[in-house]
């Protein structure tokens, strides 16, 4: 398989088609999976991504890039080798990597989730002789609810906030999670406020045709206004911040894969967490290991020990691959990391 794909500082390079996929440096031909900065790097010179990931790709690279978009499923050809995009679910736009040579196939997933999400294409399972796979939340630990009971205590907390007078403030990442948030929410409790990096992905997330419940920029709010009732949006950086003075009486939450350990609430420093991630949980990333079926898997991006260890005691040949990304942030992987020593 090295002539599709092999490791090195650059990332994930593919020498037949001469191109990283998801690069951790600028390079010249970069193969994305989405628009998240730990997978599109700033600076390359060309990228190739998934149709529905443009208008965001486009608001966070560099001006002078040239890009390419492809539909979901449909191949190019790059020096003989075959590339094709297709749904990872973990965002607007995500996809995973199949690359075709000789007969031989890999997959790179990218970030990626099974299950449901309104603001994104589902997952597919694709058949394949190397499996590239993140781990973010790799351990046993790590198991979802379904979507639908998680909205139902993040709308229940909402209305019980709304009942005491109080702003209810819940964190999530500025694009893919945020957006996600939204649209689980019932705007029948209240009205809904974004935060401005939150804003600019839903605009994105409006453009691509997503359908997301009324917003209103804080920023475009003029002098004093009693925002009692209502949700406001915003990402992690804004807590404890003067910016939150505005809202007056506030219950905070964080929505996060890694508010399933002990501690991590606490660590945040706020009053509800929620297990929602837009990764893998345990579970799921064995069960994609088995749809895919690939004589070789390869891990990265989180717990990629215990995964590449289970699967091998399980007869699937596995390794552990280097990667810097750890999944969701870095501030999120180190608190996860600490969380989970306390937990054991």
């Amino acid at each position: 398989m090295n002539e599709l794909l092999a490791t090195t500082p650059k990332g994930l390079y593919c020498e037949a088609g001469d191109f990283f996929v998801d690069p951790q440096q600028a390079v010249d031909r970069a193969v994305v999976t989405h628009a998240h900065t730990d997978h599109a790097r700033w600076g390359c010179r060309r990228y190739l991504a998934a149709e529905p990931s443009e208008h965001l790709l486009r608001m966070r690279m560099n001006e002078d890039a040239e890009f390419q978009f492809l539909p979901y499923g449909e191949s190019i050809t790059i020096r003989g080798v075959n590339v094709s995009f297709h749904p990872a679910g973990h965002m607007l736009g995500s996809a995973q990597v199949r690359l075709e040579h000789r007969g031989k196939v890999a997959v790179v997933t990218g970030d990626y989730k099974l299950g449901t999400d309104p603001t994104c294409e589902p997952w597919e399972p694709i058949r394949c002789d190397l499996l590239v796979t993140e781990s973010t939340f790799g351990l046993p630990v790590y198991r979802w609810d379904p979507e639908s009971t998680t909205f139902a205590l993040i709308n229940q907390w909402w209305r019980e906030t709304r009942d005491e007078a109080r702003c209810c403030v819940l964190y999530g990442y500025a694009v893919g999670k945020s957006q996600r948030l939204i649209a689980g929410l019932d705007p029948s409790i209240g009205p809904i406020y974004t935060h401005g990096a939150v804003e600019k992905g839903t605009e994105a997330y409006r453009r691509t045709g997503v359908s997301l419940p009324p917003t209103t920029y804080v920023g475009s709010v003029q002098g004093k206004h009693d925002y009692r009732g209502a949700m406001v949006v915003a990402v992690p950086s804004a807590h404890g911040t003067p910016w939150m003075r505005r809202f007056g009486g506030v219950r905070t939450a964080m929505a996060s894969g890694w508010m399933a350990v002990r501690g991590a609430r606490r660590r945040r420093s706020v009053d509800r967490g929620f297990v929602l991630s837009d990764h893998v949980d345990w579970p799921s990333l064995l069960q994609a290991v088995q749809l895919c079926d690939p004589e070789m898997v390869w891990v990265t991006h989180g717990y990629t020990a215990a995964v590449a260890r289970y699967l091998q005691e399980n007869g699937r040949a596995a390794r552990v691959i280097d990667s810097r990304g750890r999944g969701e942030t870095d501030e999120d992987a180190a608190a996860a990391a600490m969380d989970q020593e306390d937990s054991s």
